[in-house]
């Protein structure tokens, strides 16, 4: 595809989206404090890892069952999805900013509701704040002309949800990368070599199980230190807002800033370096 002359506004986004792949994690990354260790440690006996698996395993077909697509064809004026790919970045965007901030409007009324019960709370909280992340997501690929209705594409989902609940750099790099492979699978796919096809299911299988896994201890690990403080009596209802709007804070911006990359890229805009 030929490189198109961008437009300065394009190009800001290519500015803020290299900033995003390169800011580290901070949410964890300095610990939450010997006050809140009990309390962390208490939340992971409510919510263990194999309930967030299932709470995951359950949030990803509701998120994506969640997202209607009817007020982002009124508001992007289109009759397809599809048709946005092609669209101007700022109409995207402008979508994706309302899905983004009602999301976060949900998440804090929920964490607040969810919290002023304190620990009892977090064990409804967290399967719920899972489905409205993954339904953000899928509801802002929309906004971009990207629909979640492949196996590869609902990877692609959860790689954003692993991007945004990163712990560390090393996790954050690793969700980046998996997301540069789907959409490397994705451009490349063929239905001709029915052979080579069904060897790649299997191991896309077996990597998918893996790849869940990791998933569900890195959430574990990020959602029981971001919840910690909601266990203690008196502050839970406060916290719980807080935490739960930031989180989704969080993963809006991973599903801006990923389907921004790859709506620049399809369109022959994404520029590694760029003329002042």
């Amino acid at each position: 595809m030929d490189i198109l002359k961008n437009s300065d506004y394009e190009n800001r986004q290519i500015e803020l989206i290299k900033d995003w792949e390169q800011q580290v994690p901070g949410v964890v990354s300095k610990g939450i404090g010997f006050f809140a260790k009990p309390a962390a440690w208490l939340v992971q006996q409510v919510v263990p890892q194999s309930a967030i698996k299932a709470a995951l395993n359950a949030a990803n077909s509701a998120g994506k069952k969640l997202a209607d697509e009817s007020d982002i064809l009124r508001d992007g004026n289109v009759t397809m999805v599809e048709e946005l790919r092609k669209q101007s970045l700022e109409t995207s965007d402008r979508l994706a900013d309302e899905v983004h901030n009602w999301a976060i409007g949900m998440a804090t009324a929920e964490g607040g509701a969810a919290g002023f019960t304190g620990v009892a709370g977090i064990a409804a909280d967290i399967p719920a704040v899972l489905t409205l992340a993954l339904r953000t997501i899928h509801k802002i690929g929309l906004c971009y002309g990207y629909r979640a209705d492949t196996k590869e594409e609902q990877d692609f989902v959860l790689s954003i949800l692993s991007a945004a609940g990163s712990n560390t750099q090393k996790e954050k790099t690793s969700a980046l990368l998996a997301l540069k492979s789907i959409e490397v699978l994705v451009a490349k796919q063929t239905w001709k070599a029915i052979s080579v096809k069904a060897e790649t299911q299997l191991m896309g299988k077996e990597l998918g199980v893996i790849a869940i896994k990791n998933l569900c201890k890195q959430l574990g690990i990020n959602l029981t230190k971001r919840k910690a403080l909601q266990a203690i009596p008196g502050v839970g209802a406060f916290v719980g807002a807080a935490v739960n709007a930031d989180f989704l804070r969080d993963v809006g911006y991973a599903a801006r800033r990923v389907y921004q990359k790859r709506w620049l890229e399809e369109n022959g805009k994404w520029k590694d370096t760029i003329d002042v």
